[in-house]
């Protein structure tokens, strides 16, 4: 039985680490998906399932846990980058810039409660306060981070994470709880919420609009595109014209003359101006027509097409077809000639069918080639990461230079290649199955290394230590900022409580609470609100620690 004691028990046995984490891994992720009152912790069960066999002497030697650790960290902060990366800077624009804001007063305002407790109180450590705001504020790669803060600081004292396991149930609760108070402190009226929702629809004037006109404007009579276009000032796609009953592809040498039938797309805030420019909307069926053509969306696969515009490619002049719009991620783009293409996009085609297939070429449209994983860009990406995260950077005051550290480092190095990575031909296209897969095998790996370590004495910390204040300290962390914020929000900003939601969520970074805001609001406004803060924010939650730790301790 030599060989079972050493599968269950030998800490430098490769079988016994890889069983114990599969082990606490699936445990933890089974009883993450328990919901209580309609709640639950998802995969961050994982670290309690590893508090519980750490606890119970179930471990492995410590240079193998903090490799795992790390790299689990790693992998799991690159993911998010590299899905938050496209819309980090665009998050910024219009009223995604007051959101941002008050995302901010609430990352702050969680600091400064924290930092409050940690100079009133004054028996508890600060890695033991930093890792109860992040339980507090249910952030797993801030904890991360920071983890890897004291390790540049040769800290040896109490786990970081016996304060975030004992902050993090409260804290979800808490976050769920706040987003209910604000909703009744400032008396919420969901229906009038909704309707006034439906009003800000003007939001989405980037998107395509489609347009069925007829020429009535008798100053464009024999006129060509190319004119129409510079005398209207806006831009727009003209994809079919019908002419004496005969419909065909306009390019710019087309003349529009009184009577004729238009199909065309532009973005919804130059609506209004293009019809009133050219003529009045008609109900047209353009299937019924005499030359055959099709409309096909076409998947960028080549790598060789990423980072052009899409002007660049003269489809209209050189194959006869127009690009109508571009799907990216979910989302209609208006085919603007500036508009740069990235593998991964959907371009709408309109035109004869032989050619679309040659568009279709030109493009790629071989869905194969995406299933494909850019391993390069990942690990290059990584490698350039952990380059940049191990650079001092020297700040006037500070006694030693910081460093953006493990985690730090490839968040930043991956929000960069996921907005500008085209720029320097690397193809950033993940599916987002195979992102979400990558982020959770590093998250999970990186929680039960947390909590085998924690284990040992988690139990003692919370029995016999200072666990129950831990948790009353981690709820006041949860609290204060968010029904202060909310507030603010809701009475001065008039931010709408459906987004509102998002936006607590989102500060939070807390999937639970989005998920709940959701059900509750039964639209998308709490998920625009949630991914209109999540990127900064996550930037925020992640670096804030280290700069505690580094500049504090």
């Amino acid at each position: 039985m030599d060989w079972l004691e050493t599968l269950l028990w030998d800490p430098a046995s490769v079988a016994h680490i890889v069983c114990l984490y599969a082990f606490v891994i699936s445990v933890g992720v089974l009883l993450g998906k328990i919901k209580i009152f309609g709640v639950s912790l998802g995969v961050t069960f994982v670290l309690f399932a590893g508090i519980l066999m750490g606890h119970f002497g179930f471990t492995g030697e410590t240079h193998i846990l903090h490799f795992i650790r790390e790299f689990g960290l790693i992998l799991f902060v690159f993911c998010i980058g590299l899905q938050v990366g496209p819309s980090f800077f665009s998050s910024f624009k219009k009223g995604g810039m007051t959101l941002n804001m008050l995302a901010v007063g609430i990352v702050a305002l969680n600091i400064a409660v924290a930092l409050g407790i940690y100079f009133i109180d004054g028996s508890i450590e600060l890695p033991m306060i930093v890792g109860i705001l992040y339980g507090a504020v249910t952030n797993t790669p801030g904890l991360g981070a920071a983890q890897e803060a004291l390790n540049q600081l040769n800290y040896t004292g109490d786990p970081i994470a016996l304060g975030y396991a004992c902050a993090y149930p409260l804290g979800v609760v808490g976050i769920i709880g706040s987003i209910i108070a604000v909703r009744y402190i400032c008396r919420v009226n969901l229906k009038k919420e909704e309707e006034e929702l439906n009003t800000q629809e003007a939001d989405m004037k980037h998107m395509p609009h489609m347009l069925h006109l007829e020429v009535r404007n008798e100053s464009l009579d024999g006129k060509k595109l190319l004119q129409v276009k510079d005398f209207l000032g806006r831009p727009f796609v003209c994809s079919r014209i019908r002419h004496e009953g005969h419909v065909s592809i306009p390019n710019q040498d087309t003349e529009f003359h009184i009577g004729d039938q238009l199909f065309i797309v532009c973005s919804e805030e130059d609506a209004e101006a293009v019809i009133a420019f050219i003529g009045k909307e008609i109900q047209v069926d353009w299937e019924k027509q005499d030359t055959p053509m099709v409309s096909r969306r076409i998947l960028v696969t080549k790598s060789e097409i990423n980072g052009k515009k899409l002007g660049s490619l003269h489809f209209r002049s050189m194959y006869g077809v127009n690009v109508t719009r571009v799907n990216r991620s979910g989302m209609d783009l208006f085919a603007d000639p500036n508009l740069t293409l990235q593998v991964g996009d959907r371009v709408m085609v309109v035109g004869q069918q032989d050619a679309v297939g040659r568009v279709a070429g030109v493009l790629g449209n071989q869905l194969k080639r995406l299933d494909t994983p850019n391993i390069v860009t990942i690990f290059v990406g990584i490698f350039l990461g952990i380059l940049l995260g191990s650079l001092p950077i020297a700040f006037p005051g500070m006694p030693t230079p910081v460093k953006l550290g493990l985690a730090g480092g490839p968040l930043v190095v991956a929000i960069l290649i996921g907005r500008f990575g085209h720029k320097l031909k690397l193809v950033t296209y993940t599916t987002m199955s195979a992102n979400l897969m990558l982020r959770e095998i590093g998250i999970v790996l990186f929680l039960a290394s947390v909590g085998i370590e924690a284990g040992e004495h988690f139990v003692q910390t919370v029995v016999e230590g200072s666990g129950l204040s831990y948790v009353g300290y981690g709820f006041l962390i949860t609290v204060i900022p968010l029904l202060i914020i909310g507030i603010i929000a809701r009475l001065y900003c008039k931010v709408n409580y459906f987004t509102l939601m998002g936006l607590i969520a989102g500060s939070n970074t807390d999937p639970p609470a989005l998920a709940y805001s959701n059900q509750a609001a039964g639209n998308d406004a709490p998920s625009v609100g949630y991914s209109t803060v999540y990127p900064l924010t996550m930037f925020l939650r992640i670096l804030a620690g280290q700069m505690i730790l580094l500049t504090m301790m």
